[in-house]
């Protein structure tokens, strides 16, 4: 693995070696204390048990628990860490007001097959003294993670890392977002324009249009975060390797009638 304090080959050489673009390395997150970072953890926490929680609800919730906190704290802490609540509530994130929304095309469509829909989506991810963000493609007919990847800022850079992984593969109908200024950026879209997709986006404060993404998240959280408990980035890293080998090629899903995500999603194309 990378190693900061190596006296001859720097970091970006070591990146090159290793095969692995340059954001992919990542150090703990500065500018927040200690105290923040605690409030983010459990914050982190509440809102993976509670994702209808808005800022009045979380403030209120802090408070029960024994920390002062006002609601503009608390505001901004979870625009930091890129949680909003499901339901309709003032937006802690917009698009970039340059870049184009795209309608909401899967209500009502039937998922039918591998390759239909493809969605993406970005979590925090909580470390000892820092955090890092995650973003994850998947394919809604089997669940499969097609591509992941983690970055120190929610830049569009690492967004396009884990697209070009997916889009190796295969390529999707449909592709689906929320209305982040990653995903409406004119660089996401373009990439997804030029491989002939459609792009369909989340209707605003509804996370429940991306559901599956969204319990991808909460299994991630509650089957590998929470018991690691990162130390590190790399520690992260590593720990979100083994997960997605698990969940794609090991752990059955009831959905998918106690099949594996890559039985079904390879299975299609025997």
């Amino acid at each position: 693995m990378i190693e900061t304090d190596h006296p001859h080959i720097s970091i970006a050489r070591q990146c090159d070696l290793l095969g692995l673009p340059r954001s992919s390395y990542y150090y703990m997150s500065e500018g927040e204390t200690a105290e923040n970072l605690h409030l983010m953890r459990l914050l982190d926490e509440q809102y993976t048990r509670t994702p209808f929680y808005g800022v009045r609800r979380m403030t209120v919730w802090l408070r029960q628990q024994g920390y002062p906190v006002n609601p503009k704290r608390v505001a901004r802490l979870l625009h930091t860490m890129g949680l909003e609540t499901i339901y309709p509530k003032p937006r802690l994130s917009q698009p970039h007001p340059e870049h184009r929304v795209y309608p909401y095309l899967l209500r009502g469509v039937p998922i039918t097959r591998v390759n239909q829909v493809w969605s993406t989506d970005i979590t925090y991810i909580r470390l000892h003294a820092g955090f890092v963000y995650l973003v994850a493609v998947m394919d809604w007919f089997s669940r499969y993670v097609l591509s992941w990847a983690v970055s120190i800022t929610m830049d569009v850079g690492f967004c396009l890392e884990a697209l070009e992984q997916a889009l190796g593969m295969a390529t999707p109908d449909i592709f689906n977002s929320d209305q982040g200024s990653q995903f409406t950026s004119t660089d996401f879209t373009g990439r997804l324009e030029t491989a002939g997709i459609k792009i369909s986006m989340d209707g605003r404060g509804r996370a429940l249009d991306n559901v599956f993404v969204e319990r991808l998240w909460r299994t991630v959280k509650y089957e590998e975060v929470y018991l690691k408990d990162y130390g590190t980035p790399r520690e992260a890293i590593q720990g979100l390797e083994r997960f997605f080998q698990v969940y794609n090629g090991q752990r059955p899903h009831q959905a998918l009638g106690y099949q594996t995500p890559a039985t079904v999603y390879f299975g299609s194309y025997l």
